[in-house]
């Protein structure tokens, strides 16, 4: 039996992943299959995400279905890469030829390569509080 409650829940910072199209934005709660809302204008997307997270949440309680619970994990920005020698030294010499470290290199590309199979929709996260996060 779980003995969380709705308010447990909704304190919880899940990931809300917004995506803005012609018309307005679209919001959904990563966490919670389903979870998804619209709103024309940025400002009332706040309230809407709220409002759908507390009805896709008191549905799940009252029925006891599982509720998944936000990553907790920190994330320290820092990984170690194994790579072949051919391409260690291929972003190496590219690095050089364009006077920028190593490190930045992989990073512009990655972000790069992470936008480009959202296929050009504009998507961000939002954090407590309602400020886009990248």
């Amino acid at each position: 039996m779980n003995d969380k409650t709705l308010e447990y829940y909704m304190g919880l910072p899940y990931t809300v992943e917004v995506t803005r199209d012609e018309d307005g934005y679209f919001a959904q709660v990563g966490e919670l299959p389903g979870c998804m809302t619209y709103a024309d204008e940025f400002a009332e997307l706040e309230h809407m995400v709220e409002d759908a997270k507390r009805s896709w949440l008191t549905s799940a309680v009252r029925h006891g279905d599982p509720i998944p619970e936000p990553d907790s994990r920190e994330y320290s920005g820092k990984m170690n890469l194994r790579m072949p020698k051919s391409l260690h030294m291929a972003l190496a010499r590219r690095a050089e030829r364009e006077n920028v470290s190593l490190n930045a290199l992989m990073v512009m590309l990655l972000a790069h390569e992470l936008g480009r199979s959202s296929a050009g929709a504009s998507v961000f996260t939002v954090e407590r509080g309602g400020t886009p996060a990248g």
